[in-house]
């Protein structure tokens, strides 16, 4: 895979690419990564990228010409192009998934007040890191992209992230380690049980009553068994902590 981030400041990206997990796997040459600085593309005569809005109003507002100017110095017929945009669709494991399977992203990081509208024309999807506003898309492309890059083959072992929240529409279940009692709170006991097929069991029924406490919208959009819904039944009708 290989990203291209667009950017009016390529050292945000500096930590992403030096640090941990995604270092590693640059390392590998598991992905390329390049940022290009769109204020080179200007034909400004001061290097200017933006101007004042169209009718008046506070901020202002990067031009159509350095930013598709520069789209097109990296775009390839097997680019998918991105734009960061509080309008955009919700980013989502399942988007993380799906952008992961791609040969090249593109992402278009806005900055100031916003874009002109027009190059909304030249991208293929529109993102948003959720209902906020930041300073600029810098931050949400760099969450993106950490999210994308964990998933690729060779980054992680694939079981490491199989089982993540959000990975099968459930939150994760709960996760214990050493020492087996702390202050008198003890690791629950099928997960000291050897036995596969309980503790299977026990993490799914966990992770759907995760799901139910903290994220019951989540449930809405997952298919359930007829064994889920009894779990879920029961705990509708006693309200009991499962262990």
């Amino acid at each position: 895979m290989k990203i291209t981030v667009l950017t009016l400041f390529p050292d945000y990206f500096r930590s992403l690419l030096e640090t941990s997990i995604i270092k590693r796997a640059r390392d590998k040459e598991l992905f390329e990564f390049e940022c290009i600085d769109f204020r080179t593309f200007t034909k400004e005569k001061h290097g200017h990228v933006d101007d004042t809005p169209y009718g008046g109003g506070a901020g202002m507002v990067l031009m159509c010409q350095p930013i598709l100017d520069a789209l097109a110095s990296v775009r390839t017929p097997k680019s998918t192009v991105i734009l960061l945009t509080p309008q955009g669709k919700t980013f989502s494991q399942s988007v993380a998934k799906e952008l992961s399977l791609q040969e090249h992203l593109i992402f278009i990081c806005g900055h100031y007040e916003g874009f002109d509208e027009r190059i909304r024309d030249y991208v293929d999807v529109q993102l948003s890191l959720g209902d906020f506003i930041l300073t600029g898309g810098e931050p949400a492309c760099m969450v993106m992209c950490d999210a994308i890059l964990r998933l690729l083959p060779g980054t992680i072992r694939q079981d490491s992230w199989e089982d993540d929240s959000f990975s099968d529409g459930l939150l994760e279940y709960p996760q214990y380690t050493r020492p087996e009692v702390y202050e008198g709170k003890r690791v629950p006991e099928v997960l000291l049980s050897g036995h596969h097929a309980n503790i299977k069991k026990w993490r799914h029924q966990m992770a759907l009553k995760n799901t139910w406490k903290h994220r019951p919208d989540l449930l809405k959009e997952k298919e359930l068994s007829k064994e889920d819904q009894e779990f879920l039944l029961n705990l509708l009708e006693n309200k009991e902590e499962v262990c």
